[in-house]
């Protein structure tokens, strides 16, 4: 075994591209001995510094202490160490360029053409809570990178470990477009670090409109198209967590939508603890029930709107057992997502339904809501925060006092009502959706949207509950409810005729609860 894996280092060995001065000063150490050894046995120079230096002589790897080319210690317990003109001259001579030479010749330094570079971890020791992180702030780093990155044109810049395969699997020295290719990576890189201590020192809140917002999108992958088949389209992702951390287990790929609804599923059914199922059409709940188990809630959430589910997208937020596989199996889906499956669901989806995408996300039910909620305009964007849906504490009564039933059914109205498309309503019965109107221009048209569909899937249920994303502006919707035999209803309030509303559902008969905050989904 070690004598092919010699034989194999060799083969490499041979094949490599011909660096001769590497400069190299890394935090993240990942793979790099393995990089480094193979172009240093082939005569590269390598200079390093501090514990990058420790490793690699470690190693047995043949390398100089950068002070070795300054003639200057390291200083301030290693705070100074790359800071110096014998550096930047080697790092930014430029190729063919004679008085460039001959300044290199007088100081009798020798170009790096190879720089191997990361960063202190400020964005990690922030997330552990490191209390002396402006001691992770790198300096010498940067600094580094961003001169070798100007060089780009005689100058290989790595800062990224997962680049090193590919370098050693060259037969020369990378082109000048890959070369340009990393220097824009390390830029890149360069760009996230520094917006990550200005949020940082700024205390920025990203609702502050006094102050920049940096973000940086991660390229995660690239869509066979985007909302239609004419579009381009990629999935890029901003934190360590999120959606991209969902495992597809089997089915086609994912595409723009499916993403898009799958976001809105995972959105909705964190509002609910209990045993829950979201089915999700065109970025709209379609269908969303709770119960003592989940196979009871998948049930009632396929039979809310048995039309609309017919290729939805599937949300649960408990463990996927064959039982509960088998209902899925029942109809055409686009997706499911679920914190985990049984072996034997897992076997059932892949006997009868070999194309439903089968995606196992732990962090489901794990993850919090994101801060904020970005979105693109033309020319710019608008950035909020992620609402936070109330619980009762705050809800005034127009009527009597709901019993327990009854209020569970109304914060489960309420919930689902501030996921759907505004202008909304949401109708809620023993722990199910049984009508949804929703992206209406006006309320009474979602409210006759929401009946209609009552009474077409549901009308064996006499009086459901109602509840609205926006006030009601006039009495028309509360006679509308009432026509139709809707006893509760739960709204935020705040119109100016609130008075005549409620006078006018007192003589109906409604009950009527404020929440005091608006749910729009725009």
């Amino acid at each position: 075994m070690k004598k092919e894996f010699l034989k194999q280092e060799g083969e490499i060995s041979s094949l490599l591209p011909p660096f001769k001065n590497a400069l190299v000063s890394v935090s993240n150490k990942a793979g790099l001995v393995e990089f480094i050894r193979p172009f240093a046995e082939k005569g590269m120079r390598v200079v390093s510094t501090g514990g990058t230096f420790d490793v690699l002589k470690k190693a047995g790897v043949c390398v100089e202490e950068i002070h070795q080319q300054t003639g200057f210690e390291e200083v301030m317990d290693g705070r100074v160490k790359s800071l110096h003109p014998h550096i930047y001259m080697s790092l930014l001579a430029r190729p063919n360029h004679d008085g460039d030479s001959k300044t290199l010749e007088k100081f009798n330094l020798s170009r790096f053409d190879l720089v191997v570079c990361n960063l202190y971890p400020f964005e990690e020791k922030k997330a552990e809570g490191d209390e002396n992180l402006i001691e992770w702030i790198d300096v010498g780093g940067p600094s580094l990178i961003r001169a070798a990155a100007k060089n780009f044109e005689s100058v290989t810049i790595l800062c990224d470990p997962a680049d090193y395969k590919q370098i050693l699997n060259e037969k020369k020295i990378p082109d000048f477009e890959k070369r340009k290719q990393l220097a824009g990576k390390a830029f890149s890189l360069l760009a996230h670090y520094n917006s990550c201590i200005a949020n940082h020192l700024l205390q920025t809140k990203l609702w502050n409109i006094e102050e920049d917002l940096y973000l940086k999108g991660h390229f995660f992958k690239s869509l066979r198209y985007g909302e239609n088949p004419d579009q381009k389209a990629s999935w890029f992702y901003f934190g360590k967590s999120g959606l991209q951390k969902s495992v597809c287990l089997q089915g086609k790929e994912l595409s723009f939508n499916n993403i898009c609804d799958l976001n809105s599923a995972v959105s909705t059914i964190r509002e609910f603890k209990a045993p829950c199922c979201v089915a999700i059409k065109h970025n709209n709940p379609c269908g969303v029930a709770y119960d003592d188990k989940i196979e009871g809630a998948v049930d009632l959430a396929l039979k809310a709107d048995p039309l609309s589910v017919f290729g939805a997208i599937i949300a649960v937020n408990q463990t996927v057992c064959e039982r509960t596989a088998q209902l899925l199996c029942s109809l055409f889906l686009e997706a499911v997502i679920a914190p985990d499956y049984s072996f034997s669901a897992l076997e059932l989806f892949s006997s009868r339904k070999k194309n439903l995408r089968i995606l196992k996300w732990p962090d489901l039910v794990l993850k919090k809501k994101d801060s904020f909620v970005l979105r693109c305009i033309d020319g710019g964007a608008l950035v909020q925060e992620n609402q936070t849906i109330d619980g009762t504490d705050k809800w005034n009564y127009m009527g009597k006092k709901p019993d327990t039933s009854i209020q569970s059914e109304l914060l489960m109205a309420w919930k689902v009502c501030a996921h759907l498309k505004s202008n909304a309503i949401a109708l809620v019965s023993e722990k199910q959706t049984v009508g949804l109107g929703m992206g209406q221009v006006n309320r009474v048209a979602a409210v006759e949207t929401a009946i209609q569909n009552w009474k077409k899937f549901h009308s064996h249920i006499p009086s459901p509950i109602m509840a609205s994303d926006g006030f009601f502006p006039f009495t028309d919707s509360i006679e509308c409810a009432a026509e139709a035999g809707i006893k509760w209803i739960i709204q935020p309030g705040g119109s100016l005729r609130d008075k005549e509303v409620i006078a006018k559902a007192k003589e109906l008969s409604i009950n009527m609860i404020f929440t005091g905050q608006r749910c729009f989904s725009h």
